[in-house]
């Protein structure tokens, strides 16, 4: 997910020394038998691809010419990798003699081992023989490569291996691959940050490798913690939620450990997406609120189990989800803030009028247009309306948060109000002549008013801080304006939309009324904008 896919082999370790792969020789006994080993104990096929360990390591012995010996030598039986166990071996006649070839994580490589090649000589490894090579497989990790141990052992009048046998081994050597990280995974994962959520490597990798890789493209911070599956395994739940919140990188994890590590999180009230693609990663897919897959090289388990498929196995694509996401929901609440305040400033109106036994302020053809026009083609502007630059740095909702939150609620209140109040300030001027100029300036007000509030339903800065890009918006509001003059001043529409001529004095006092709500918004915005900036 974060790295290029392209493992490369980069450094060996044979005889408690670090060379470089141009020092390799197939004449040296230790390199010969590790690149022999790296060749045999392998499953992968050649295609000159390195889109896996396995693979990266065929395309080392195809480097140093040893590719072809792969069907000289008959695998007799193997033991398969597993995520338990980290290593596997295989059975197969070399040399004239039955040799278990075994390959898989260091740590637990050494562990099973009694012997060492030392100066391309087989002897019993002492504690300083085993403390050096711990040490030199620290020093691989923290260069941020992924180290992978071989060894081997004779095995006597025998075709078949079982997991009792892998213990007593030979230790051969290590080699250092490395999977660079993509290039624009170190800004992925800082706008992840930006946007209030919280990204944890979880991996099979040593423990030291793990960290370099998070340090390098930040998943790491300081005074954050590290686990192992090991140590992971020793904790409770109620021990592992207490820390959850500080762990940035867990290494040497099993499946089991994943599922574990995302229930701690639901447990502290937290949506968790888990992004794996292989088969192990499937269990944790389906138990995430939010399942995520690799769409090229998932495997096809763990995109049954996922709620979405990354078809360029990217994680900057998620980022631009979160983007979208944010963006369409911010879209969908300033759409419905739009629809429910120009509506309650109607509503406020007729409610005003009947309490005080006052002619209804609108006729049913004027109800129709409103929710035709001036209702309909400003909220789908406003859906239409493009991503913010700042929008990265909200932070994230709660799930159990209604669509209309406490603070759109407020807004809708006070929009309401102060439309409703210009409108019936309209109304009045209106009465003043009689009750169908009245309606004819309500009218005018409303409409005109709600079309200039579509501007400030856009989001939560003053149009000046945030300038209008959207098109849309503008012709929804000079098609809105448009349509509503044409009723208003086609002699032959008035009468069917019941509309009394109105005098130029009446006209633009209906229009500063309407405007007067945007007027005020927009001011409380730009202060509200400068105090953001002045911290």
């Amino acid at each position: 997910t974060l790295t290029e896919n392209k493992m490369l082999a980069r450094q060996i370790m044979v005889n408690k020394k670090i060379r470089s792969l141009e020092e390799v020789s197939f004449n040296d006994f230790s390199e010969k038998r590790l690149l022999t080993i790296a060749l045999l104990c392998n499953n992968a096929k050649y295609l000159g691809e390195r889109t896996s360990t396995e693979a990266a390591l065929l395309y080392l012995c195809d480097k140093c010419d040893v590719i072809h010996f792969q069907e000289r030598y008959k695998r007799l039986d193997e033991i398969a990798f597993d995520s338990n166990r980290k290593i596997m071996s295989t059975l197969n006649f070399y040399d004239g003699k039955y040799l278990m070839l075994t390959k898989g994580a260091p740590d637990i490589i050494l562990n099973k081992c009694s012997y060492i090649i030392d100066n391309n000589q087989e002897k019993k490894m002492s504690s300083s023989d085993k403390y050096e090579c711990q040490r030199l497989m620290n020093k691989l990790s923290e260069e941020g490569l992924r180290v992978i141990a071989f060894a081997y052992k004779e095995i006597l009048k025998r075709k078949s291996i079982t997991k009792s046998d892998e213990n007593d081994l030979v230790f051969v050597g290590m080699v250092g691959l490395i999977d660079p990280p993509k290039k624009e995974a170190k800004n992925a994962i800082s706008d992840t940050f930006l946007a209030g959520i919280k990204p944890v490597m979880i991996t099979g990798d040593y423990k030291i490798t793990a960290l370099a890789i998070a340090k390098e493209i930040g998943i790491y911070k300081e005074n954050d913690l590290i686990l192992t599956g090991s140590e992971l395994s020793k904790m409770s739940d109620e021990d592992l939620d207490k820390v959850i919140n500080q762990v940035s990188v867990y290494a040497r994890v099993t499946p089991s450990d994943k599922i574990r590590i995302v229930t701690s999180w639901q447990r502290n009230n937290q949506v968790v997406a888990f992004i794996g693609d292989g088969v192990n990663d499937a269990p944790a897919i389906k138990r995430a609120n939010i399942g995520i897959a690799m769409g090229q090289n998932g495997t096809e388990v763990s995109k049954d189990a996922s709620s979405i498929i990354l078809m360029d196995d990217n994680y900057s694509t998620i980022v631009k989800a979160i983007r979208n996401g944010r963006n369409i929901y911010d879209n969908i609440q300033n759409a419905i803030r739009f629809l429910i305040s120009g509506n309650a400033a109607g509503i406020i109106a007729v409610i005003y009028t009947s309490l005080l036994s006052l002619p209804i302020p609108f006729a049913p053809v004027h109800l129709l247009f409103i929710n035709l026009i001036t209702d309909s083609l400003p909220a789908i502007a406003i859906g239409m309306e493009p991503m913010k630059n700042d929008l990265i740095k909200q932070k994230p909702r709660k799930s159990s948060e209604f669509l209309i939150s406490k603070r759109v609620f407020l807004k809708i209140i006070l929009e309401g109000l102060l439309i409703a109040l210009c409108t019936i300030l309209s109304y009045y001027m209106g009465l003043k002549v009689n009750q169908y100029a009245a309606r004819t300036c309500v009218f005018l007000t409303l409409c005109s008013a709600r079309l200039f509030h579509s501007f400030n339903c856009r989001g939560g800065h003053s149009i000046f801080k945030d300038p209008i890009k959207n098109k849309a918006m503008y012709l929804s509001f000079f098609l809105g304006m448009l349509l509503l003059n044409i009723v208003l001043f086609v002699p032959s529409l008035q009468p069917i939309f019941k509309i009394w001529p109105l005098d130029k004095e009446q006209i633009i006092y209906a229009y500063l009324l309407a405007f007067a709500p945007t007027f005020f918004i927009q001011v409380f915005l730009i202060i509200k904008d400068l105090i953001r900036k002045s911290r």
